[in-house]
């Protein structure tokens, strides 16, 4: 199983290329470290790499979120380890876009409980729960990966600059009230950031 490994390896790449302008999202409204705890994080995900190509998908994604758990640290490493765990509890050996739909929304909603966080707070969840819908609709519609792969990243764009005029009500960002506003949550981005790699890697696969 090649695809996670060389999803690692673009999330990072695409990360690396956007690290100074995270730096400076997070500077603006949150502790200025998100960059260096996900790069950590993803540093060590490519060296299991070889280890993560021998295993089926529960496995795989059990180990990734463990991993994130325990090099990340701060609350994104929790809340995107706690994304993967219970993707792996929800996952089949069998990935296809329905299966992996069902994985990713179950994860999802893990990291809404873990953060006690909804749609509009100005989070990583205004991009992680308009893809965990545009993939169900993709599911429920039958639409080709193709196209589910393209509404993803459509989606998770307009979630992640949705945040920029919202005002934060969890995390860091919360303290600042209405300073917050103005500015792309960190979280937000990364996380459009990397699931759009990935979409980008699988379409060249298509």
């Amino acid at each position: 199983m090649s695809l996670l490994p060389n999803a690692i390896t673009a999330i990072q790449q695409t990360i690396k290329n956007h690290e100074a302008e995270i730096t400076e999202l997070d500077k603006a409204i949150g502790d200025g470290d998100h960059v260096i705890n996900l790069q950590r994080g993803l540093a060590a995900l490519a060296a299991i790499n070889e280890e993560l190509s021998k295993l089926s998908w529960p496995m795989a994604l059990q180990k990734v979120g463990m991993t994130l758990m325990s090099t990340m640290g701060g609350a994104s490493g929790s809340l995107f380890g706690t994304l993967f765990v219970k993707m792996a509890k929800a996952s089949s050996a069998e990935m296809n876009l329905a299966t992996f739909s069902d994985a990713f929304s179950a994860g999802v909603e893990s990291v809404q409980q873990r953060g006690k966080a909804e749609l509009g707070e100005k989070t990583m969840l205004d991009t992680l729960i308009p893809v965990a819908n545009s993939l169900q609709l993709s599911a429920n519609s039958k639409l080709s990966m193709t196209e589910a792969l393209q509404a993803v990243k459509q989606v998770a764009i307009a979630g992640m600059e949705s945040t920029k005029e919202l005002q934060a009500t969890k995390g860091r960002a919360s303290f600042l009230g209405e300073r917050a506003i103005g500015h792309i949550d960190p979280g937000a981005r990364t996380s459009q950031l990397m699931i759009c790699a990935i979409a980008d890697l699988l379409l060249t696969k298509q």
